[in-house]
C-alpha cells in the first residue's frame, strides 16, 4: 500500500497543472451541486413557511360578483357573506367533511389606545377555532373563547408589537393582560396576546365577531368563513365538493349554482399540493443541472486517466517485461483516477457546506417587501451532512468508473510493442 501511494504521489507531482485542472472540474462540480441543492432547498423553505401560516386541511370563503344572470338579477352583483352562509357550511349538507368554523369581520383602521400610548389598528372579529386554522401563538392569557362569542364580551386579543409600543417599547407588555384598551370609541379588555406574524398583510388585533356585529352596526355580515375540513384526499374529490358548496351558497343568495365568480374558494389543501408537486420539480431540475455539472468533472478524471496511460505506455511495457501483472497495473491507475476524485471531491463539498452556510448568514436572513408584505426568498438554505457525503461518495464511485477504461487499456499493453514507443 505504501508503495501504491508514493507511485500515486509521484504521477501527480511529475503532472501538477494538468491533475490540478482535473481536480479542480471535479471540486467545481460537486461544490455547483451542493450550492444548487441548498440554493433549492432554501427556496423551497420558503414557499413551505409562506404555506405553514395556515392548517393546510382548511378553505377560507370570499363574497365575489356574479357573472351570470339568475333569478332575475343581471350579472356583476356583489355577493356579501352572511349568517345564513354560517349556518350553510355547518348544516348536515356538509357535517361529513367539515370539522370546526370560523367567519371573520374585519373593520379599521382605528386608533388603539392605552394611557397615553396610541396607534393605529385593524380589528378580526372572529370564533375561537381561528386560532387552530390560522395557527396563532400566544405569548400571554388567553385566544377568543365560546364564552366570549355567546355573551358577546367586549374581550380583545392584541399583537405582540401592538403590545410592546402601547407599552412605549418596554418588554413588560404581558401586563396589558386583563388591562382596557379603546379602539373604535369602544372600551376593550385585554384577555391575551399573540405573537405577531412579520409575514402578514397587516397587523390586527382579534375581536368576539359576535361583539363586533353588534356594537358596529354589522349584524348579519361577514367578511370571510373559514372552515376545517377531513376525508378529502384528492383533487376530484375536493373539487366535487367545492361545486356543491359554491352551488348551495349560490342558490342562497339567488346566484347561478355553476357561477364560480360569486362565491370565491381558497383550497389550501389543494394550494400545498399544487406547492408540493412545483417543489418536486424543481428539486428534480436542481439535480439534474448539479449531476449534469459533475459529470464534466468526471469526464476529465477519464481523459487524464487516457492521457496518464499513453504517456507511461513504456513504463507499463517494462513493468509487465519483469514480471507485473495486469491487475497491478489496473489497480495503479484506478488507485490514481480514484485518490484525485476524493481528495478533490471532498475539498469541494467542503467549500460547497461554507458556501451555504454564507448563504444562510446573509440572503438567507433578508426579506422583501411586496405590496406592503414581507417574505423571505430564502430560508434555511443548506444541504444535510448525509446528502453531502452521499453525493461525494457517489462522485468518488463515479471516478472509480472512469478509471476502469484507461486502466484496462494499461492492462492490455503488450511489453515489446511498449518498448518500441519513441
Amino acid at each position: 500500500m505504501k508503495d501504491l501511494l508514493e507511485e500515486i504521489w509521484e504521477s501527480i507531482r511529475r503532472n501538477k497543472l494538468r491533475t490540478a485542472l482535473t481536480g479542480f472540474a471535479v471540486a467545481w462540480g460537486i461544490f455547483m451541486l451542493i450550492v444548487l441543492l441548498g440554493a433549492g432547498n432554501g427556496l423551497m423553505n420558503a414557499f413551505m413557511n409562506q404555506g405553514s401560516r395556515f392548517a393546510t386541511n382548511t378553505m377560507a370563503v370570499f363574497g365575489g360578483v356574479t357573472s351570470k344572470p339568475a333569478n332575475g338579477y343581471q350579472t356583476g352583483r356583489h355577493i356579501e357573506l352572511n349568517d345564513q352562509d354560517i349556518a350553510i357550511t355547518q348544516s348536515v349538507l356538509f357535517a361529513e367533511h367539515v370539522d370546526k368554523i370560523s367567519p371573520e369581520l374585519f373593520k379599521g383602521p382605528y386608533t388603539l389606545v392605552f394611557n397615553s400610548r396610541h396607534l393605529s389598528a385593524y380589528l378580526n372579529g372572529c370564533y375561537p377555532s381561528l386560532q387552530d386554522m390560522n395557527k396563532i401563538e400566544m405569548l400571554e392569557g388567553r385566544f377568543i373563547n365560546q364564552n366570549d362569542i355567546r355573551l358577546q364580551r367586549k374581550a380583545i386579543v392584541l399583537a405582540a408589537s401592538h403590545a410592546i409600543e402601547l407599552m412605549n417599547g418596554g418588554e413588560d407588555y404581558a401586563s396589558l393582560v386583563g388591562k382596557t384598551v379603546t379602539a373604535g370609541g369602544i372600551t376593550w379588555l385585554v384577555v391575551g396576546i399573540y405573537k405577531t406574524d412579520r409575514s402578514a398583510q397587516r397587523v390586527e388585533e382579534f375581536v368576539p365577531v359576535t361583539t363586533m356585529q353588534v356594537l358596529m352596526n354589522e349584524v348579519n355580515r361577514v367578511d370571510q368563513i373559514n372552515f376545517s375540513f377531513h376525508g378529502l384526499t384528492t383533487v376530484e374529490e375536493n373539487e366535487q365538493f367545492e361545486q356543491a358548496y359554491r352551488a348551495a351558497l349560490n342558490r342562497a343568495h339567488k346566484a347561478a349554482p355553476e357561477d364560480e365568480s360569486s362565491i370565491w374558494l381558497w383550497n389550501r389543501f389543494t394550494q400545498n399540493m399544487q406547492m408540493d408537486k412545483g417543489t418536486h420539480y424543481i428539486r428534480i431540475s436542481l439535480w439534474i443541472l448539479g449531476i449534469f455539472t459533475l459529470v464534466g468533472g468526471i469526464v476529465g478524471v477519464s481523459n487524464i486517466m487516457l492521457i496518464t496511460v499513453k504517456e507511461r505506455t513504456r513504463e507499463f511495457g517494462v513493468r509487465k517485461a519483469i514480471g507485473a501483472s495486469p491487475w497491478e497495473i489496473m489497480k495503479l491507475i484506478m488507485a490514481e483516477s480514484v485518490s484525485i476524485t476524493a481528495l478533490f471531491g471532498y475539498i469541494g463539498m467542503f467549500l460547497g457546506m461554507v458556501a451555504c452556510e454564507v448563504m444562510k448568514m446573509t440572503v438567507g436572513q433578508s426579506s422583501v417587501e411586496i405590496f406592503g408584505e414581507s417574505f423571505r426568498l430564502f430560508v434555511n438554505p443548506t444541504v444535510g451532512l448525509g446528502i453531502s457525503f452521499g453525493v461525494t461518495v457517489l462522485l468518488v464511485v463515479a471516478g472509480t468508473l472512469a478509471g476502469i477504461s484507461p486502466a484496462i487499456k494499461a492492462a492490455k499493453i503488450r511489453p515489446i510493442q511498449a518498448l518500441n514507443e519513441t
